[in-house]
């Protein structure tokens, strides 16, 4: 049948007839009605980022704010949370592709978060077909016939499902309100609120979701007007819709309070987003000269700023009674060298159980095959406790210079550099071909894994600080000698597997070390690859 699309709105790719009803006249007006009351506020919150980026550039060092003291002072807490929220000891996070969300929802995990923006390439085929998916799954009917006969279906009682959108910065350029491309954030959390919250409130449940890349808690008010928006349009209580924040942004860090009271009604707690929290560090400072950060091996969780950054977020979500989740461990099994698992499987442990002792209430990981391990470890501390909300952190005090502390500076190694590009290169070319979460050297890397490799290495090439081990400056000629062996040894380990998406790849990356001017992610220009 064709689509009925109301006045104004235009899609600007294929609809398959299996996907057609995600696309009703309802649906689609609805998100048109968010775009219209909401866009031009998102677009100017995306130009203060560029202005307080200036700021950064100039030399400004951000700080705890002034005019917002009474909120970190006051004495108030998120609204309670749902029973579905109350036991996070271990969330699993993936990719909107059916089989892989199957596996994840059955794996034991307290919550599975669907990925729509670091683990899932955003072409178009593949966030539609990520809605269907999330669609079935909230019905409980999602299942997966393998091409090799295996049949996948979810368990009688699978993880409870989150929805990540993508974020603020982002555009869905398939879909067009008023000649104008829609936000990406909205569209994703569009047809996912439209098509199941009313269903969810109806069973006795909400509606649960990540919001990630934001910035400061004008960002977050911005979430929190839409949510109150669109639950007055359904006719849904406020606080149907519950949110976890992912502090993933320096600037974030610093309005942890203003965020959780921005969201209140609709808080779920904050998550440490580590890999993207490391990226913004480079990305706010890639002009200082006193900000160099070593290979990226070396920033573990307890680094200085890393450290400072998980208590402080610790401490504030307890405060006001909200959920702190851990960051990600993203290393996948190595069935191929059983010393070498064994190491890594401990380390892991070891991470979920200092986690847990500092009083986290849960934890990410990205595989199935870990989530015994990182339950295991959150109970040795917790026993059968669901979270440890009670438990406040007031011996934590972390400074603006805590967070601010950029160590380690050294080593910068070679293999360092040659790790970056070819994690960059090989993610990049998967992207380019559909794939957003990928094997890479036993690690499951995701979008902001690859970021933290190009943004390194434009970085070295451009700081005075940025020199190896040896005593070589890095330069951008260094960093292509270095992408050229690279790309060679690829060729030879690819061989026919190699395709024009990695040649693509390459490219793309020489683009993202050589610009002038830091790119600020490279889901910008990538979306030019993508259909």
């Amino acid at each position: 049948m064709a689509l009925q699309l109301p006045q104004g709105v235009e899609i600007l790719a294929p609809v398959k007839p299996a996907h057609e009803a995600l696309f009703s006249h309802d649906a689609l007006n609805f998100i048109a009605s968010l775009h219209r009351q909401f866009d031009t506020r998102r677009r100017s919150l995306l130009l203060q980022r560029q202005q307080r980026q200036a700021q950064l550039d100039a030399g400004y060092l951000p700080d705890f704010l002034p005019d917002t003291r009474a909120i970190r002072d006051g004495d108030w807490q998120i609204a309670p949370l749902p029973a579905d929220l109350q036991d996070r000891r271990v969330e699993i996070t993936g990719p909107v592709e059916r089989r892989a969300m199957i596996n994840a929802m059955n794996a034991g995990a307290s919550c599975f978060m669907a990925d729509f923006e670091d683990a899932t390439s955003p072409g178009w085929d593949n966030i539609v077909s990520g809605h269907q998916n999330v669609s079935d799954a909230w019905r409980g009917t999602l299942s997966y016939h393998s091409p090799e006969g295996k049949h996948y279906q979810l368990n009688p009682a699978p993880a409870t499902l989150m929805v990540r959108p993508r974020g603020w910065h982002l555009a869905e350029k398939h879909l067009r309100v008023d000649g104008q491309p829609v936000s990406a954030a909205l569209f994703d959390f569009g047809l996912s609120f439209f098509h199941h919250a009313s269903a969810l409130h109806a069973a006795g449940k909400g509606i649960y979701y990540y919001l990630p890349k934001l910035e400061n808690h004008h960002e977050a008010a911005l979430w929190n007007d839409v949510f109150v928006a669109a639950q007055a349009a359904l006719g849904l209580p406020t606080g149907t819709i519950r949110a976890t924040v992912m502090i993933e942004h320096i600037l974030a860090a610093f309005e942890m309070h203003e965020i959780l009271y921005a969201l209140r009604e609709h808080s779920a707690g904050l998550n440490a987003g580590r890999w993207d929290y490391l990226f913004s560090c480079i990305r706010a400072f890639c002009q200082a000269r006193h900000f160099c950060l070593a290979d990226r091996e070396r920033i573990s969780m307890t680094v200085p700023f890393m450290r400072s950054y998980a208590l402080l977020l610790l401490k504030t979500c307890h405060q006001r009674g909200a959920p702190a989740i851990g960051g990600m461990s993203s290393l996948a099994p190595n069935k191929h060298d059983p010393a070498a698992n064994d190491q890594a499987m401990a380390a892991i442990y070891q991470e979920k159980q200092r986690e847990a002792r500092d009083g986290y209430d849960g934890s990410w990981v990205a595989h199935p095959a870990l989530v015994p391990l990182a339950l295991d470890a959150y109970r040795s501390v917790l026993g059968d406790a669901a979270n440890q909300l009670g438990r406040q952190r007031d011996d934590v005090h972390i400074s603006a210079a805590d967070l601010l502390n950029f160590q380690p500076e050294a080593p910068i190694t070679e293999q360092g550099i040659r790790n970056n590009i070819s994690v960059g290169i090989q993610y990049l070319g998967a992207w380019m071909s559909g794939r957003g979460c990928v094997l890479i050297h036993q690690q499951l890397e995701e979008a902001s894994t690859a970021e933290i490799a190009r943004a390194q290495l434009w970085q070295w090439v451009h700081s005075p600080k940025g020199y190896l081990e040896d005593g070589r400056k890095i330069s951008l000629s260094l960093v292509r000698s270095l992408a050229a062996d690279e790309i060679n040894r690829l060729h030879a380990e690819y061989g026919s597997r190699w395709s024009r998406h990695f040649d693509d790849a390459a490219l793309l990356f020489d683009l993202l070390v050589s610009s002038e001017e830091f790119i600020d992610f490279f889901t910008l220009p990538g979306a030019e690859y993508l259909d």
